[in-house]
């Protein structure tokens, strides 16, 4: 994904008050900052809050175009700005198997290959001259097109940015940049051990031939051509097969006289339907597995299991038993990473997904000779979690803290009108998170217990170590009688093979 937002070159007075205006507050909040600074410091456990306020969704606009296409409007007249953001139903988990890399291509030489009208050279002289920016991606669920602009700009950028959405020309040129960049990011893949212990354990517990797992190979991307990106392009971005939103500073009728201009012509596709989601069954019910990487003086730890989505009931709870594992003052911290010293870094959580299950996850990074045993202290605290009750001072800690992170889901309009966006993506509700908030407030020790025992499962646990076998002493089989080793060998380019 590319970005293209510099200064502008035609620099006006009202942009210069507002840079002023912006310097000035950053020089008054520094100064009460430091005034502040100079108090008493106390204990984070001492800190007393006032209850938070109610918090409300601003007013925001919702119409349907006769094309298909669904239409947020949030106005938010704060600064002279406005963005917007078009969700496609498409993703990189239907793309081919044998040319893992397509989607992500897709998405991203929508935007540098330039369209009919205008070059790549064109769209980002006239882009840059305005401070403003237009994106595309297309990610594992869901593809995304943007724009940024001043308000005096809008109908110029958003002009661009329906030109990208609608009339692409995937220049060839553009899609082989892409695919040697994607060339140096394989040949690179195996240089951080955090990085590898995250893609194989995603392996480890989907599949490695999962579209929730598969990584691009040289092979596949030497199979994606630039008509695999035109039919991909053109199976998906239709105008009833996304949703815009935008939010910013615009007057609601012609914003509205705008998008009927620019889209209203679009043709839907009558026959567009939903695909199918991706089965996801556990490829591996338990085991322990290793990256043998010798040149490693810590190991990267990982162990967890198959998870669930944000719409089980149970959801809530489980977030609230994240808290009381996690951060500051959290099981996990205080006794792996404090009272035993086996840690530089420790967590564990429940990561449920929207319309496929997640995973449970524990892991961080440890001494090479601390290994076993920083395994054996994350296996120790979950099953602690579902035989031990929260004590009454964990539980309220875990729900303040959830509840006080709350607002931070609504920290801008922008914010929120993308969180309505996703729950009408994946047909959620869009109260879903004030019920979520409902249900943290009624959570009980009692519901922490339930869900700890109904929903981790220590006896189903895949373990994975990227670390210094030798060095990992007492040895892994003491975790396991069998430890299975994972190569992570980059297969060579298909024309290295001849």
């Amino acid at each position: 994904m590319q970005r293209y937002k510099v200064k502008g070159k035609r620099l006006n007075g009202k942009r210069f008050v507002f840079g002023l205006m912006v310097a000035l507050a950053f020089v008054v909040s520094s100064f009460n900052f430091s005034l502040a600074a100079t108090a008493q410091a106390k204990e984070y456990t001492e800190l007393q809050f006032a209850p938070l306020a109610e918090i409300k969704l601003p007013k925001y606009e919702r119409f349907v175009l006769q094309n298909g296409l669904v239409v947020y409007l949030m106005e938010d007249h704060e600064l002279p700005l406005v963005s917007g953001t078009a969700l496609v139903r498409t993703g990189s988990r239907w793309e081919p198997a044998q040319k893992v890399g397509l989607a992500g291509f897709t998405g991203t030489v929508m935007r540098t290959g330039g369209t009919k009208k205008h070059s790549p050279d064109e769209l980002n002289e006239i882009l840059e001259q305005r401070a403003a920016a237009v994106e595309t991606s297309i990610s594992e669920a869901a593809g995304n097109a943007s724009f940024e602009a001043l308000s005096e700009d809008l109908e110029t950028v958003f002009g661009l940015f329906t030109e990208v959405l609608r009339e692409p020309v995937f220049a060839t040129e553009k899609l082989d940049l892409a695919k040697t960049q994607a060339r140096g990011g394989i040949a690179r893949r195996n240089d951080d051990p955090d990085n590898i212990a995250s893609r194989e354990f995603r392996k480890l517990i989907y599949g490695k031939d999962s579209p929730y797992a598969r990584t691009i190979e040289y092979a596949t991307l030497e199979r994606i051509e630039r008509e695999d990106l035109v039919k991909f392009y053109q199976q998906y971005f239709h105008p009833n097969n996304m949703i815009l939103g935008i939010v910013g500073d615009f007057d609601p009728k012609k914003m509205r006289s705008l998008i009927q201009a620019k889209l209203g012509d679009w043709q839907r596709n009558p026959k567009i339907t939903n695909p199918q989601l991706p089965e996801v069954p556990p490829a591996n019910a338990t085991g322990v597995f290793v990256v043998n990487q010798p040149q490693l003086t810590q190991s990267s730890v990982l162990i967890g299991h198959l998870g669930g989505r944000f719409d089980n009931p149970d959801y809530p709870a489980l977030d609230v038993l994240n808290r009381v594992l996690n951060g500051f003052g959290g099981r996990l911290f205080n006794e792996v990473r404090s009272r035993q010293g086996l840690a530089y870094s420790v967590y564990g959580l429940w990561s449920p997904r929207f319309d496929y299950p997640g995973i449970f996850i524990a892991g961080g990074q440890t001494r090479s000779d601390a290994t076993v045993q920083f395994v054996k202290a994350l296996q120790a605290e979950i099953k602690r979690i579902q035989n031990q009750t929260v004590t009454a001072k964990e539980l309220a800690f875990a729900k303040e803290s959830t509840l006080n992170s709350f607002v931070f889901n609504f920290q801008n309009p922008s914010q929120t009108l993308s969180r309505l966006m996703r729950y009408e993506y994946y047909g959620y509700p869009a109260d879903f998170l004030f019920r979520y908030q409902k249900a943290v407030v009624a959570t009980t020790a009692a519901d922490i217990q339930r869900v700890a025992k109904q929903y981790l499962k220590p006896e189903n646990i895949v373990t994975l170590v990227v670390g210094n076998q030798t060095a990992i002493q007492p040895p892994l089989t003491q975790l396991a009688a069998k430890v299975t080793p994972i190569d992570v060998t980059i297969p060579s380019p298909p024309q290295a093979q001849n």
